[in-house]
């Protein structure tokens, strides 16, 4: 992954997220989030009896957006990204709880469920003033989650 889009995700800490209910309508709702640089997780803390959380077991299919923390109206910045989240018996989440907690430790506090977000693709728009950027990744088609 670019090194912007590296340094520009360690430092934000919310996301907006998109899921898509039974009726195949949208729904999005906003989180705090860590990034797992080495795997490119992203972990967000839910609690089981909320509505998109039961959305997600159904279809784990997520798009998102990832603004930064402190808003710049003269330079837009931010992040578009697809992904999926993993179910928690996947290996790539064993340490998910660890790695939020330890960016949000008073989350702990907090009832509910660590999840982790496999990124697939992301676009990240970089228009600082007189210079105008774009930087895409994508996962490699084998590390892909398959669905069945």
């Amino acid at each position: 992954m670019n090194d912007k889009i590296l340094s520009f995700l360690r430092k934000q800490t919310a996301t907006s997220l998109s899921c898509v209910n039974e009726l195949n309508e949208p729904y999005s709702f906003s989180c705090f989030f860590a990034f797992n640089s080495k795997e490119n997780l992203l972990y967000y803390k839910s609690n089981p009896a909320t509505y998109h959380f039961k959305i997600l077991l159904q279809n784990p299919k997520v798009s998102g957006t990832i603004l930064p923390d402190k808003l710049n109206k003269l330079a837009v910045k931010g992040i578009q990204f697809t992904g999926v989240v993993l179910s928690e018996s996947n290996p790539l989440c064993k340490d998910a709880s660890k790695n939020y907690h330890s960016r949000f430790p008073m989350a702990i506090a907090i009832p509910g469920v660590v999840c982790s977000i496999q990124l697939n693709q992301l676009k990240m728009t970089d228009n600082v003033p007189g210079i105008f950027k774009k930087h895409s990744w994508q996962r490699e088609e084998k590390d892909n989650i398959q669905f069945a």
